[in-house]
């Protein structure tokens, strides 16, 4: 049964007159008729008693009439419900986002897209650098916002801004004084930094590596909050995202800027490269990537 045969039928089953349903369906009386006939020829037999003066349902076409109604009214919503889903005024959007940039960038720009689509409802996944991935490669989200991935093809990254690491030092050390400082002096104390396998900490050891210095981890978390927290009540110093910087800042740790060197990774958008967005996803992903600019740079 195709959707224009029980229209058909169901204008002529409500009217009782096929120039009535004619009218109703904005369609030719051959065309009406044709439609009924091949449905009856379809399911084997008559729909429709016909006389010159009335037209009246068969049993069959009783049986039938509860049945196309439902079929139709199923039909409608859901042709309605992916109108506006494509319209996106209505759908759901999850993001799966690094803590860094879920608690810092994330929620001017939910604001704004809430503001342009209020019928969108959000979930965000404030998860680690390693489980945005994860959570991208198993289809539990459309796209996360992370640090650049290591090269796999079955993953696509589009890059927002490069982020620099800078030192978090307690207001009470020497260097808090200081706009900035570099990593032999930042070495030079106590070091709270996230726990393996965290790519942050795996970024850190590696580039520093390279220069000839290791870092004398003392204390070390799962979250970076807790991190500010360690670093906030003079246990030590550390080096975090510039994403977190007001967010440190508003636990009493002082950032300044780190250099020699200088470390910065690109952070972005990371979808799978076989999946096609949502319309939902890609209005966001627009909006993300027009707001870029707007991403204070250390």
């Amino acid at each position: 049964m195709t959707i224009k045969q029980l229209r058909a039928f169901l204008a002529v089953a409500q009217t009782l007159s096929f120039a009535q349903a004619c009218e109703r369906l904005h369609v030719t009386q051959s065309a009406l008729s044709l439609a009924v006939k091949s449905l009856e020829s379809q399911l084997g037999g008559a729909l429709f008693s016909r006389t010159t003066r009335q037209v009246r349902l068969t049993p069959e076409g009783e049986a039938l009439l509860p049945v196309a109604r439902r079929l139709l009214a199923e039909w409608d919503d859901a042709e309605d419900a992916m109108r506006r889903r494509f319209h996106l005024q209505q759908g759901h959007l999850a993001i799966a986002a690094m803590p860094s940039f879920a608690s810092n960038c994330l929620p001017p720009l939910i604001a704004d897209f809430r503001q342009r689509y209020p019928r969108i409802s959000v979930t965000i996944h404030d998860v680690i650098n390693e489980q945005v991935v994860e959570m991208v490669l198993a289809q539990r989200v459309e796209f996360g916002i992370a640090f650049e991935p290591p090269r796999q093809p079955a993953l696509s990254f589009t890059p927002l801004h490069h982020d620099r690491f800078v030192a978090a030092v307690p207001p009470t050390s020497p260097l808090a004084a200081q706009a900035s400082t570099t990593w032999a002096a930042l070495l030079a104390y106590p070091f709270i930094t996230l726990q393996r396998p965290s790519q942050v900490r795996v970024m850190l050891e590696r580039q520093l590596s390279r220069h000839g210095m290791t870092l004398p981890v003392e204390l070390e978390s799962h979250q970076l909050a807790t991190v500010g927290q360690l670093v906030g009540k003079g246990l030590g110093v550390s080096a975090v995202p510039a994403l977190c910087r007001a967010q440190m800042e508003a636990l009493g740790v002082r950032c300044l800027a780190l250099s020699e060197p200088a470390i910065e990774r690109p952070v972005g958008i990371v979808k799978r490269a076989d999946q096609q967005l949502s319309s939902t996803a890609s209005a966001f992903h627009a909006l993300m990537e027009d707001s870029a600019r707007e991403i204070v740079e250390v």
